[in-house]
């Protein structure tokens, strides 16, 4: 079984609830999903002022809710997946302590969803989506209290790492729409700047193959 970790904000449900059927249409292994709802999440004090959204941070507790066991994922809600999460998982190397596309780019706008700044940093969009080896001893200090304290400098760099911990997973398991040239092949395609969901994002990049899984996830209700 795959443990997916998923973030989750209210502000774009619907998102979250388009990509997980897109996992589930195309992953061949039962597959574990929990959203990260910050009120869910009774010992992690929220107390940060520079998130975007409601997972920015929690997705830094995958390996303690995972209890410190095993492999699991952490995708964006803003995602859709069309390709087998079991070929993801296959991927995990042992001796790293997690995995992920290591982006290198400059962002095309500076301002994105609700009006959110957007600005270029190292490591932007690594933690987007992370392969995570919870078993890994360096991420015992990864608890709610140490989370709700740390900047998002020191987590979203992995700075309690080195960095020959941090393995490289192809860039198709996190292809940034509009930010990259438009992929259909892509396994994982990450709304980065915006959801389709959103009107100011209706027509954008790759937005016709979200929509395909929107109008996947809810046929029949139309019946």
């Amino acid at each position: 079984m795959i443990n997916l970790y998923v973030g989750y904000d209210e502000r774009e449900a619907i998102a979250y609830h388009v990509f997980c059927h897109s996992v589930i249409k195309n992953t061949s292994i039962p597959v574990k999903i929990t959203p990260l709802v910050l009120s869910q999440l009774k010992e992690f004090n929220e107390t940060h002022q520079d998130r975007s959204n409601d997972f920015v941070y929690s997705r830094f507790l995958t390996p303690y809710l995972n209890e410190f066991n095993g492999w699991a994922i952490f995708a964006d809600g803003d995602m859709i997946c069309q390709a087998d999460l079991k070929e993801l998982i296959g991927m995990a190397d042992p001796n790293k302590a997690l995995m992920v596309v290591k982006h290198d780019y400059q962002t095309k706008a500076s301002i994105k969803y609700l009006g959110n700044i957007n600005e270029n940093y190292p490591r932007k969009n690594w933690s987007s989506v992370i392969l995570w080896n919870c078993s890994h001893p360096k991420h015992k200090i990864l608890t709610p209290e140490f989370v709700s304290n740390q900047t998002g400098k020191f987590l979203h760099r992995f700075s309690w790492l080195d960095d020959n911990d941090i393995g490289e997973l192809p860039v198709e398991w996190n292809w940034l729409a509009c930010e990259y040239e438009k992929n259909a092949d892509a396994k994982l395609i990450h709304y980065t700047l915006g959801t389709p969901c959103f009107k100011d994002f209706r027509d954008t990049d790759m937005a016709e193959i979200w929509y395909d899984y929107y109008e996947s996830a809810k046929k029949g209700f139309d019946q």
